[in-house]
This record gives structure tokens, sequence and C-alpha cells, in this order.
């Protein structure tokens, strides 16, 4: 399914030029100029972003950001000339998930969005494996503060930063099917390339380094067509 973005912008020249190229990778668009245009492609339409310009005729576009923020959770992406700090500041404190400056590269524009939906759609991990100190799974206890790996021997596995942070992901979420995609935004950020294949090079390294006798792991499960599934029961501490 396209990935519906509404531009929230009174300029014809960005319209057309933003328009026009994500709609050439792949993506739906509706556009408005003003507020309350927006108001009426929300109640019609659903609408997976927003990118939305602060200076609009009428209601301004933090005024807007706020009341979408306060009634919804649909990214928002602010688009603005004020490239200060101090604006970007207050875009992101009143509930924007990014920040713009005009002018942009549309390329930029379309990477940032496709990391914030990548983001938003991001199983969320459970609360207290996420705030725990210490993971543990089939005798193996991850050290969330000190980084480390310990075998059920008790020695210390010596994993990559990359690995580790691979391995905390799986265990935070262990029982869900991951996507590549958000294996890489888990572990690499927002920017990581959408199409990197260095995922399934650190599976097949983190499957040989908890397998240490060459016996098959069942640990990483691969999915066909979907990603990976860490398959031990996790406990938290």
């Amino acid at each position: 399914m396209q990935n519906h973005i509404l531009l929230v912008e009174d300029d014809n020249d960005i319209n057309t030029l933003v328009s026009r190229y994500l709609k050439a990778n792949d993506c739906r668009v509706s556009v408005a100029r003003d507020g309350r245009e927006m108001d009426r492609i929300l109640t019609t339409s659903r609408v997976d972003i927003v990118l939305l310009d602060i200076m609009l005729p009428g209601e301004d576009g933090l005024s807007i950001c706020r009341r979408l923020r306060n009634s919804s959770t649909m990214p928002i992406i602010i688009l603005s000339a004020r490239g200060e700090e101090i604006d970007r500041v207050v875009g992101l404190e009143i509930g924007a998930d990014d920040y713009v400056a005009k002018p942009f590269s549309a390329r930029e524009l379309l990477a940032r969005i496709r990391a914030i939906l990548r983001r938003s759609s991001l199983p969320a991990a459970k609360t207290t494996r996420s705030e725990a100190r210490r993971l543990g799974f089939s005798g193996w206890v991850i050290d969330t503060r000190e980084r480390s790996l310990t075998t059920p021997s008790g020695a210390k596995a010596t994993l990559t930063g990359a690995e580790f942070d691979l391995l905390v992901a799986f265990a935070e979420r262990s029982g869900i099917t991951l996507s590549r995609d958000q294996l890489l935004e888990l572990t690499q950020g927002r920017l990581a390339a959408p199409f990197e294949r260095s995922i399934d090079i650190l599976v097949s390294r983190l499957r040989r380094k908890l397998s240490p006798d060459d016996e098959k792991s069942e640990f990483i499960r691969t999915i066909r067509s979907e990603g990976y599934l860490f398959t031990p029961e996790v406990t938290a501490s």
C-alpha cells in the first residue's frame, strides 16, 4: 500500500516540486494550503504523515502541530524557512517528529519521511525489558549497561557493537517477527539505507557466536518474506 502523505503548504512551487518527487517515488500525496483544507482531508482520508509549513494563512503551522499532537500520534515533519535552532527546538517540543529547514533537498525529505514511517511502525519493546539492566535467555545473560554478553558457562562472549545492538533489539522483542528495515531502524538509526543488506550478515555472525559448537541454533529463525524471529523466552532484571 502506498504511503499517504499530506503536504500542508501554501507555496505553489514547493507544492509542485515536492508532490511530483514523492509521487515519482511511489507515494500518494494530498495538498492543503491551510489548516481548514488539512482538516477536511483528515476527516475523509487515512494519512500516514503530515508535512507542515509554519508560515500559513490563517492558523499558523505551530498551532496546527500542537492541535494535531493533542489528538493524534500521526507523524509530523515541520517545513520552515526559519532554520534557527530555537525554531527547531520549539517545533520538536510541541510534538513534531522532525524539522526540515528550507531550502531542502526533495531526496533528503523523502529519506526523512521513510525513516520516520519505519520508526513509527516498529514493534514496541516490552517495558520491563526495555528498562532492564540484564536480559537472560537459555543461560545467556546480556548486561545492557556494561554492553556485555555472558555465555551459559560464565565466559564473556566477544561481540562487536553492531552485533550487541542487534542482540538487544531481538531480546527486547522476542517472539515478534522483525523485518530487515525494522532491525536497521532499531540498530542503526533513522538515516540507515532502506535496502541495506548488512542485517543479514550481522544475523549470520550473531548466530555463529550463539552456537559456538557448530550446533544449529534456533535462537534466530528466518521467517520467509518477513524477516527474523528471536525465539527464546527472555527474562528481565
